[in-house]
């Protein structure tokens, strides 16, 4: 974030969608602890305070927000996976609203006026239609906080990966948004001043193909029209290199990245946690193939699987080195609550503790096939030599090779040549790697002059996972 002089990768945007489905004559503050500390004259001004928190909130929710909400006497309602999968663990402290709210919403803000909430809600009618949510609060941030909004088009998952907990929270069938609908939301953004990064944060862009091409059609027309100084970036599943239709309207509609969850090299451990998608064809070629489209491919990847031979680090070092994934999100293996594999390690009594839901802290919580410390110190060797500067820059320019830019360009602003100078200075003088960096640079001069602006991008967030690496 120093690099772009922000505060916070993205704004809490279920809070800011809850907000919108707040009665207007509410007066509404919200407070993003990732951005701001939490005051008490916040607490005092409030009736009620609203907290949406994921699993790895959990050690700020219990030794911070409650006992202070609880010492001035203010009710706490929660919502987000780590209620949602997890509430008993706060009965008598939070009022749980579990899974989605939309359906009801309602009961919420009629027992909140009368004083008499619930110990728990959760809608009895199924997972609810997203063309009911409205548009965002963005009036309740400070723009200028963030690198990145956030915007959902989708809710849900067609696959059923057995680590993941998208199914368990938000169902299999992709739930999508009109196009007018996405068109309002994203007229909303560019209304409130918002120029550069919007990260559609769907489980699954692709997850229903039909519906995707035809907002990303509109799409299309809509940038056309407006000329918005915006991109995208999103996630989905490696079946989008299957599609050539839409990979081709991905990238004029604005879209420059796409996480994809690849997991692993190793077909057994793909079959073992039902990753089917990633098993009909050449992942590395997907992942080229995707690239050449126009779009930049970060990865997840996962070690810890049942059926990883003692050479998983290896294989997942050169699978990553020789595909040019420059943002290679590697964790450890972790049971999340509800899961199948949760239950599965449950049932087999292998389960140690809850997760932390932070995959790259060097912890484990479940007796692993392979060594425990053998996987922990694989896992931190593995990071460190994924970006270890030398490394780390010849996989990008990798990358750069394959990679066939052609979409909408945008203006670089004073943002951006702030953090071009803040990279020369902290990469090319004052860090290890400088050497390594000046000849990266040359290197992307020389060959790849016109791809220069993700080159330098790259180099940023590669330093990023470097200092992750380093504390592990």
């Amino acid at each position: 974030m120093r690099f772009v002089s922000k505060r916070a990768a993205f704004p809490p945007l279920g809070l800011l969608t809850v907000a919108a489905m707040l009665p207007k004559s509410w007066n509404l503050r919200l407070v993003d602890m990732d951005v701001t500390r939490l005051r008490d004259a916040d607490l005092r001004w409030a009736d009620y305070v609203m907290v949406s928190a994921m699993i790895v909130h959990k050690q700020s929710i219990e030794e911070e927000v409650i006992p202070r909400c609880q010492r001035m006497g203010r009710t706490i309602i929660g919502g987000g996976p780590l209620f949602t999968t997890g509430h008993e663990e706060f009965a008598g402290k939070v009022h749980a609203v579990l899974g989605e709210c939309e359906e009801i919403i309602a009961d919420v803000i009629h027992d909140m006026e009368t004083g008499h909430l619930e110990d728990t809600y959760q809608s009895g009618r199924g997972f609810p239609d997203v063309t009911n949510t409205p548009v965002p609060r963005w009036d309740l941030v400070r723009m200028r906080h963030y690198a990145t909004m956030s915007i959902q088009f989708s809710r849900g998952c067609p696959f059923d990966c057995e680590f993941c907990d998208i199914t368990v929270m938000n169902g299999r069938k992709s739930r999508n948004k009109t196009p007018d609908q996405m068109l309002i939301e994203l007229d909303a953004l560019v209304a409130a001043g918002w120029k550069g990064t919007v990260f559609f944060v769907d489980d699954n862009f692709i997850g229903n193909k039909r519906q995707v091409k035809e907002f990303l059609r509109a799409l299309v027309q809509w940038r056309a029209r407006r000329k918005p100084q915006i991109d995208f970036i999103t996630e989905a599943s490696v079946n989008l290199a299957d599609d050539k239709e839409l990979l081709a309207l991905m990238v004029p509609a604005g879209f420059r990245s796409v996480f994809l969850g690849i997991e692993t090299p190793v077909p057994e451990s793909l079959k073992e946690c039902q990753k089917v998608q990633n098993t009909h064809g050449d992942l590395a070629e997907m992942v080229r193939t995707i690239q050449r489209g126009g779009l930049q491919v970060m990865g997840g990847f996962i070690v810890g699987f049942d059926h990883d031979p003692r050479e998983i680090f290896q294989l997942q070092f050169d699978f990553i080195q020789k595909t040019g994934i420059a943002v290679a999100m590697v964790g450890l293996l972790t049971a999340l609550p509800k899961t199948r594999l949760y239950q599965r390690l449950l049932g087999e009594g292998r389960l140690d503790a809850a997760s932390t839901g932070n995959n790259t802290e060097g912890v484990l919580n479940f007796h692993p096939k392979l060594d425990r410390e053998f996987l922990i110190n694989g896992y931190a060797r593995l990071m460190r030599s994924l970006y270890e500067p030398a490394t780390y820059y010849q996989r990008v320019l990798t990358f750069l090779a394959e990679y066939r830019p052609h979409g909408p360009r945008l203006r670089l602003t004073l943002g951006d040549l702030r953090a071009f100078g803040k990279s020369l200075w902290i990469m090319g003088v004052l860090h290890r790697g400088r050497l390594a960096f000046w000849k990266y640079l040359a290197t992307v001069l020389v060959r790849h002059p016109r791809k220069l602006p993700p080159a330098i991008a790259l180099a940023i967030h590669g330093f990023h996972y470097r200092m992750v690496a380093k504390g592990l």
